[in-house]
């Protein structure tokens, strides 16, 4: 079995929905899926799994998609049900990316509910919406996925400083005139909370999103 430690079981964006037993439930979900995936979800008679390659980018995906149904159900819930999907899907023939990062997510949550179907008895997806492969001859992606990798470890560096309490007294000044610049007020205004700025998950959202939707630059 494949150390799930790699998987991204609970993500951040995620964790900020949920209270700590939320937080358990929600694990235990992603965990016992994606244990079944690897293990018999391309085949369950032969007990033939997903390459992991396949299955981790799909998690990310089938995250998102709970996320969206806490966001509509206006709090967490496990029981994700067709009409989630086809709402969730609609949501993505709206929003202006890749028909490849549609039809992608549509793999990952027809992944998801397989597992529902063998595990937990409950009927399989037939999606209401279905997405046509790009017309573009461009190449699918821009970066191999070891480059992705390394954009993804790379987001997590970028603009990152140290703890605020890790700091000596004239480490922390300098770091203080550091951030007074890099957010453009007083060096006197600078308060522990600009650490927590500075270290925030912005610039990593926006970096995984982005590669995660395939999106690409705009073209004169």
């Amino acid at each position: 079995m494949s150390d799930l430690d790699e998987f991204p079981l609970v993500t951040q964006p995620a964790d900020e929905f949920l209270n700590p037993r939320q937080r358990l439930d929600y694990e235990a979900e992603r965990e016992s899926c994606i244990e079944w995936l690897l293990t018999f979800g391309k085949d369950p008679d032969t007990a033939t799994g997903y390459a992991e390659g396949t299955v981790e980018p799909r998690c990310y995906r089938m995250d998102r998609f709970y996320r969206f149904v806490w966001e509509e159900e206006g709090g967490y819930t496990a029981n994700v049900t067709h009409e989630h999907a086809d709402a969730w899907m609609t949501h993505l023939a709206k929003r202006d990316v890749s028909a490849t990062h549609k039809r992608n997510c549509q793999k990952s949550i027809k992944m998801l509910y397989k597992w529902r179907h063998h595990e937990h008895g409950l009927g399989e997806w037939d999606p209401e919406i279905t997405f046509s492969p790009d017309s573009s001859t461009n190449p699918r992606d821009y970066l191999t996925r070891e480059e992705r990798g390394k954009v993804r470890e790379a987001s997590l560096e970028y603009g990152a400083i140290p703890k605020y309490n890790n700091l000596a007294p004239a480490e922390r000044d300098r770091w203080k005139q550091y951030l007074a610049q890099r957010f453009e007020k007083p060096k006197s205004e600078v308060v522990p909370a600009d650490w927590e700025r500075a270290n925030g998950w912005k610039i990593p959202s926006l970096v995984w999103t982005s590669l995660d939707a395939g999106l690409r630059p705009v073209e004169p």
